[in-house]
This record gives structure tokens, sequence and C-alpha cells, in this order.
């Protein structure tokens, strides 16, 4: 891919089968079920996909079948996260052979790193690849935040020229922007269509898991089209969609969404339990009213 990655990425989740393990078959389903429905791009071993739920084996297994399986027809990122820098270099170095065109990385974790430790990790994987990097903010589940002034200084590494910036600081948006100009290029996180009209470039969403081809429109209706007033009643018309898969329940949501539009792809993996049963016939409801 030599394009700069753009649209709508949907952040997959992993199938499973009943026993719980791997269901690479349902995997390859999904990939052409998701671009048939007209999704810009693909991101496997993310949050969603339960990648710290995942066997170093599991992991090749998946990154190589999105991988494969999209057969350059959309982008693959690669979710190559880890606590230990290290990791982090052969992991994406490892996404880099099998194929992929980019990695997303989250900073480490646990060990709530000092702006200076982040910037010394994503260079060393930087210099370590030759694929692009998307940075990765999600304050709530790495425990630090990449905060404007940072992330331009990240993007002074060459490779590093993406971020999901995952806050519901929609002025996060503007202000990289602002700052790093066209060094980096920002894609919303949880905030799609807020993004879009602040002049983000992209989405990485979990919601186009279940409906790819409207909010792949989404993005095209507000970036290529500038038609702000039908793109935002697009936007309020999943927005119960997007609301249910925020959240605790994201990932056993996503599922059971799945689950009811007839694509079964297991359950998650403890300590992820299935949804409760209230959430459970609220999600059959917001399939049927939606005619997912």
């Amino acid at each position: 891919m030599t394009k700069p990655f753009r649209g709508t990425y949907t952040v997959m989740i992993t199938p499973f089968t009943e026993g719980g393990e791997l269901d690479l078959p349902a995997l390859r389903d999904f990939v052409d079920w998701q671009i048939a429905q007209g999704i810009h791009g693909l991101i496997p071993l993310g949050s969603t996909g339960e990648f710290l739920s995942l066997s170093d084996d599991e992991h090749v297994a998946v990154a190589e079948t999105v991988i494969r399986q999209a057969a350059g027809r959309v982008p693959v990122l690669v979710g190559t996260g880890a606590e230990d820098t290290r990791e982090v270099v052969r992991l994406s170095r490892r996404a880099e052979s099998l194929g992929a065109d980019g990695v997303m990385i989250i900073p480490p974790f646990y060990s709530t790193p000092t702006d200076d430790e982040l910037f010394h990790h994503y260079k060393t994987v930087g210099d370590a690849i030759g694929l692009p990097i998307m940075v990765y903010n999600n304050p709530a589940t790495a425990n630090v935040d990449l905060k404007p002034a940072l992330v331009a200084r990240l993007a002074e590494i060459p490779n590093c020229l993406y971020i999901k910036e995952s806050t519901l600081e929609v002025t996060r948006v503007r202000d990289i922007i602002r700052l790093c100009g066209d060094r980096m290029t920002v894609f919303g996180g949880i905030l799609g269509f807020e993004s879009f009209v602040e002049g983000a470039e992209g989405w990485v969403a979990v919601a186009s898991n279940l409906a790819p081809g409207p909010l792949a429109k989404l993005f095209s209706l507000v970036a290529d089209e500038q038609k702000l007033l039908e793109a935002r009643a697009l936007y309020l018309r999943y927005l119960p969609l997007i609301e249910f898969v925020g959240g605790q329940y994201y990932v056993a949501g996503t599922k059971a969404l799945l689950r009811h539009m007839g694509r079964p792809v297991g359950a998650p993996r403890p300590p992820r339990l299935p949804l409760p049963a209230d959430r459970d016939r609220l999600a059959q409801e917001i399939v049927t009213a939606l005619g997912l």
C-alpha cells in the first residue's frame, strides 16, 4: 500500500468457536464481508480483537489470515502493542514480514511512562521497521495521555504518521492538526462524526464491525462530499449502535450483536463474559431497529 490511510477502519473482533478456539474460517468470511460492504481498512489485534487474550501463535494466525484474505483490497494495520519496547519491536517486525501495511501501537499500559520514555519507545520501534505507525492514544486503558504537544514531538519520528485519538475531547483533533500539520494524520477513536468535522482523515471504529457500509459512508459524506446535514442524520440513526459498543461491554456487545445478525463469532474469552440477559435483549432490539 502506497496510498495514505484514510476513511473508516474496523478494529476487528477475533472470532472463536463455541469451544473457545480461534475460528479462522469465520475470520476469513468476516474479512470478505467487511470489504464487500465498503469498509476502507481493517485493524486486527486491537483491544476489540482481545489481543491480550491470545497466544503468540494465535497472534500470528490472526494477522496472517487477515492480511492474506484482504489481499491488498484494503489496508491492514496490525495491533502490536505490548508493555516491553523490545516486544513491540518483535511484534512489529513480524507484522511487517507478514505483509501488514502498517502497525497500530498503544503505549505501554502498566508502567505509566514519562513523555521522554514514550518518545524513546516509539522512536525505537520506528527505527526498527519500515512501516507507518499509528500511535494509539487511549488514556482509559493505557494510563497515560498523549496530549497534543507530545503528539507533535512524536510526529518528528519519520514513520509515526498517524494517530488514533480516543478521548472524548474532540478539540484534540483540532489541536493535533494545528501543531503537526501534515506530519500527523488524525483518526478518531471514540468520536467519528465529530472528528471528521474537525478535520480527521479517518475513524478507527468498533461499530463498523456491525455496520461497515453506513459508517464508511459517514466518512465519505463529511470528508469527500461536504454533506454535513445528511451525514449528521446518518450518524444519529446509528448512534444507538455506536453507544452500545462503547464502555466495558465493547467486546461482548459486538459479539452479541453479530450473533443476532446471524454471524456467530463465539463468546469473548475470560475475564470478559457474554452479555447479561437484559443487555442481550437490547442488542436484539438494535439489530431489528437498524435492519442489521
